[in-house]
């Protein structure tokens, strides 16, 4: 099966698949480094994209408090989930617009398993 993977990059910001994920796992787990974990990424780079997203949006996507006694947690505020919206939303009007053309794609390819595309290298 054939995936379309969309990133949008705008002039101070990009959004794609593995941003879309992590807020979604956050949203799913209310945690950062759970949400991480999910991702097989370290709570260092998934904090990073956190405040990579959250700097980059007029309002912030995700909001977190400190661990302790309590412990911690994230959440994703509304305009996260609106991005997160919109986000599914590009991905599948661009999958739909170019669906014909895709199947077109996948005509032109070797089936699979049909020889080594490495000629021998």
């Amino acid at each position: 099966m054939t995936t379309l993977r969309l990133r949008l990059v705008f002039d101070a910001a990009m959004i794609g698949p593995g941003k879309a994920e992590l807020l979604e796992h956050i949203r799913d787990t209310g945690s950062i480094a759970a949400a991480g974990r999910r991702m097989d990424m370290s709570y260092k780079r998934a904090w990073m994209l956190v405040e990579e997203m959250n700097a980059a949006f007029r309002e912030p996507l995700i909001l977190s408090t400190r661990g302790g006694a309590g412990g911690g947690g994230a959440q994703v505020t509304e305009a996260g989930l609106r991005v997160l919206h919109l986000y599914h939303d590009i991905v599948a009007a661009a999958q739909s617009a170019a669906s014909a053309r895709i199947k077109e794609l996948e005509a032109l390819l070797r089936p699979s398993g049909d020889g080594d595309m490495s000629d021998g290298k």
